[in-house]
């Protein structure tokens, strides 16, 4: 979307310059006037070569949300009002996406609305309605500095968390690349040089070179064939993955796979716990509260568990008694949630939960990719060797070389 400079005066005659992104000259012109502002100049801004970006492209990622919120819980604690702290935030902006954003915020609280109405204008992207809520729960309650701490705190420990995930993978995935293309390089250019030395000797090899020959040629004249297979299985299972039957069928499956299906389950309880926790701590009532935790579930079998979860305590039960009877929570989450009912620590008992199982699936994570690099070493090795061996083979058994 297009990226526009403005300078609009408000009723007192005061000038601001600002950055908005929008679809047109004219939109800009229209949210301006609708908060009260009006437009003097409105021009496209060209993006700066060797802008300092976080972002692949410029986008406004969620490392860029963390920077920002930040940034604002810093300066609302130092006592700036709320203005000069969105504007201080603006100049510090990474890039022109960026700017435009909390341009956009600016004006709209500098036009009267409050920050979570504000933010509410950039919903569901990037601000959440976990974000949006939480911030209102600030401003109703006054305490929106604390509030704009705990989203910090929150989003900083979801990014760690997803960091250590995504670091612990990525050892497993390079090996298995890299052995794969080894495997793709024999099989394609290596063993075909043997077979046409074979073919022009006429004499008989052995069934291991044989069956080596066979799947290289295989390889080679029908691997378009296997990438069409391989692209079209991905676009089915993604169509299906798509409908909500098929998304909520695919999601149980995990949950019921021997290893994946018990770090998923972990997962997505920390989430739960996590986001649950940080909203109550920060004044959220417990019905709202639990209605975004369900949308925030990147597994719909998990969401659905909290939907009936809060039907459960709207009716009058509790969040432990919920969660044991859907059957969906591991059995410590659901005694240590109880005994944060219990003793009135609620929101400290559900943060420590998160904490739990959190370190227990980066302690799952460390054995299970310290077991699974191993394992594609030596299965790749194995196929490697014999490949290695049939070559040997046809070689000794036309040279006549007793083995």
């Amino acid at each position: 979307m297009p990226v526009f400079l403005y300078r609009a005066a408000d009723r007192r005659g005061q000038t601001i310059d600002g950055v908005m992104e929008a679809p047109d000259a004219r939109a800009v012109v229209e949210r301006l006037q609708k908060d009260a502002y009006y437009p003097i100049r409105v021009a496209p801004h060209a993006e700066r070569a060797g802008w300092p970006v976080f972002g692949a492209s410029g986008r406004f990622s969620q490392r860029d949300l963390l920077t920002l919120t930040q940034q604002l819980a810093t300066l609302v604690e130092a006592g700036l009002p709320l203005d000069r702290a969105l504007a201080i935030v603006e100049e510090l902006a990474p890039h022109p996406r960026a700017k435009a954003l909390v341009g956009d915020l600016l004006v709209s609280v500098r036009g009267g609305s409050s920050l979570s109405e504000a933010l509410a204008k950039h919903h569901p992207r990037p601000f959440s309605r976990l974000y949006i809520n939480m911030v209102r729960a600030g401003e109703k309650g006054g305490v929106l500095e604390v509030t704009l701490r705990r989203l910090a705190e929150f989003l900083e420990a979801r990014a760690a968390f997803a960091e250590e995930v995504i670091s612990a993978l990525a050892y497993p995935v390079v090996i298995f690349t890299v052995a794969i293309g080894a495997i793709v390089f024999l099989m394609t250019f290596v063993v075909p040089r043997f077979a046409t030395i074979f073919a022009d000797l006429g004499q008989a090899v052995p069934l291991p070179t044989q069956i080596l020959m066979t799947a290289s040629t295989v390889v080679q004249g029908y691997w378009w064939l296997g990438l069409l297979a391989l692209l079209a299985l991905g676009f089915a299972c993604r169509v299906w993955t798509g409908t909500p039957d098929g998304r909520l069928t695919w999601d149980q499956t995990r949950l019921a796979l021997p290893l994946v299906g018990r770090l998923a389950l972990k997962i997505e309880t920390a989430r739960f716990t996590r986001t649950l926790g940080t909203m109550l701590k920060s004044g959220v009532p417990v019905m709202g509260a639990l209605a975004v935790v369900g949308d925030m579930m990147t597994n719909q079998a998990i969401g659905r568990a909290v939907a009936r979860l809060s039907d459960g305590v709207k009716r009058g039960g509790t969040i432990a008694a919920g969660m044991q009877e859907q059957a969906r929570f591991p059995a410590l989450a659901i005694h240590m949630v109880r005994v944060g009912e219990e003793t009135g620590r609620l929101e400290e008992m559900l943060l420590k939960v998160a904490e739990t199982f959190e370190t227990d699936v980066r302690i799952e994570l460390r054995r299970v990719v310290g077991l699974l690099g191993p394992v594609i070493i030596l299965s790749m090795g194995v196929l490697v060797a014999f490949i290695v061996v049939a070559m040997l083979l046809a070689i000794f058994s036309i040279n006549e070389i007793p083995l």
